[in-house]
């Protein structure tokens, strides 16, 4: 491809006379071979326009950089495509030279929910005998293998998510769901992708580390809505948030097809859900008919996300009654709101992903809505994030949970004494154990009958970050281990 085919005029102004063929694109200088249009970001760390020279050493074909940028002596003669937001034009660019993207792609953004919605979502697909794919913190899920996308990122990079969707398609898949995070919509990452829906659930503190106020954060969010999704989109928002009139208000101005969830939702009304042994039942309105359908799924917060999962999928074609069918064979993502054992005497084991104020309340609020006994909480706080809320989430922890155990959860390059004592300046009562796994054997052998043991804020993970190193570590796992452990001396 030429480059003045992948960087057309919206993309950004070219000058340097050539007009080479790009055979890839990088934002990494290391990559970069002869036939590379090289991408110089401005990133938190470094600055990508430092790495120009290095290059155009390694045979780079284009140079694609901020508006105003003045190259070194050893890159003069090499095109320039220059642009007043790279990020955005990077995005473009990778669509263009990716090409495909599955027939039907949808996202979901939100504080809370996002993994559920698109595991559910891709589940509902999959039932219905549509070849799809979730991409997201779990990774990249097809009917096939898992399969995880290294960095760790909610949203893709947009070469390694544009590359992702031309090879689900060349698999013949046909529906994607993508998790859309702050800090990918806020990075333009999406920007290229063509959605047929997208889904809102939730606001609330988080990420203020990098936005540095709400209100950012709330933009970055709504970019989904406000941008990337075209006149006759879908927008499946829940009626139960604050934000909703607002957010619906932004969906009829920019012509979009509304559909509304929750306990107040218009169109997929909640109207009880009731646990059950092993899940719950649900009750709801789809667009005035009612549904009794029972889910092998925990937790009334996972009703919601189900039927924003729904939403979605009817908000890209499905039928209601199709789509309601295939609700029966829903099971619940990895770490979220997981049964990891249910142990003699009735008490239970939960593992789940909560590391946000608001998710904590909710898991907590409600297994306290059906435990019988005690409800014992094992949890800590990531390091290098937002501080704001470790206070916060020892002032719940207090308020919903009998005992307490604080420990490490990801410090990363933060000192862990310090985190934990941030959470107990409001959680007082609670004990500390740095070590997780001895913080969980010892939150296991204070299990009684009917009690309920929460392990929060790591779910899926399968490492501890600590500095530099990612040491293997799976709260799941670990927990089976102490079990089996356990059993075994009695």
């Amino acid at each position: 491809m030429h480059l003045s085919e992948l960087c057309p005029p919206y993309v950004g102004k070219i000058s340097g006379g050539s007009n080479p063929i790009i055979t890839g694109i990088t934002d990494d200088s290391r990559e970069v071979i002869p036939g590379f249009l090289f991408v110089a970001l401005l990133g938190s760390k470094n600055d990508g326009a430092v790495f120009i020279s290095d290059a155009a050493a390694k045979g780079a074909s284009a140079i694609l950089a901020l508006d105003g940028i003045t190259l070194p002596d050893n890159a003069a003669t090499i095109p320039l495509v220059s642009s007043p937001n790279p990020r955005r034009s990077l995005a473009i660019c990778a669509s263009r030279y990716f090409k495909t993207q599955p027939q039907t792609v949808a996202a979901v953004t939100g504080t809370n929910g996002k993994t559920s919605v698109a595991w559910f979502t891709k589940q509902l697909w999959s039932r219905l005998e549509k070849k799809s794919a979730s991409i997201g913190t779990l990774g990249m899920h097809t009917d096939q293998e898992p399969r995880s996308l290294g960095k760790g990122l909610t949203t893709e990079d947009p070469i390694t998510l544009h590359r992702n969707l031309n090879e689900l398609t060349k698999s013949q898949v046909q529906c994607a769901i993508l998790e859309a995070s702050s800090h990918g919509l806020d990075q333009h990452r999406l920007d290229g992708v063509t959605f047929s829906a997208g889904a809102f659930t939730n606001l609330s503190h988080e990420h203020l580390d990098y936005h540095k106020s709400i209100t950012n954060y709330r933009t970055a969010k709504r970019r989904l809505f406000s941008e990337l999704l075209k006149k006759g989109a879908g927008a499946v928002l829940n009626a139960d948030s604050q934000e909703f009139a607002d957010w619906s208000y932004l969906a009829k101005s920019r012509s979009l097809n509304l559909i509304s969830f929750g306990r107040k939702g218009r169109d997929l009304k909640l109207i009880h859900s009731k646990p059950s042994p092993t899940g719950q039942y649900i009750h709801f309105r789809a667009w005035g008919n009612e549904y009794r359908i029972h889910v092998s799924v925990f937790g009334h917060f996972q009703a919601e996300n189900i039927l924003c999962a729904l939403g979605l999928i009817i908000a890209c074609g499905e039928t209601a009654e199709r789509a309601v069918s295939a609700m029966a064979a829903l099971s619940s993502p990895p770490g979220r709101m997981e049964l990891v054992a249910r142990i003699s005497g009735g008490s239970s084991i939960f593992i789940d992903f909560a590391h946000t104020p608001q998710a904590l309340s909710t898991v907590l609020s409600e297994l306290r809505s059906q435990t019988l006994g005690k409800i014992i909480l094992v949890f800590g706080c990531g390091g290098d994030r937002d501080q704001e809320k470790r206070p916060l989430m020892g002032l719940i922890a207090d308020r919903f949970a009998d005992e307490i155990i604080i420990t490490d959860d990801n410090p990363r390059h933060e000192n862990a004494s310090s985190i934990r004592k941030d959470i107990l300046s409001n959680c007082r009562r609670a004990s500390e154990i740095s070590d997780r796994a001895e913080a969980i054997k010892a939150a296991i052998s204070m299990l009684t009958p009917k009690d309920t043991l929460l392990i929060a804020g790591k779910g899926h993970e399968s490492g501890q970050t600590i500095g530099d190193e990612i040491i293997p570590f799976n709260d799941r796992a670990v927990t089976l281990d102490l079990l089996e452990e356990l059993q075994g001396r009695a």
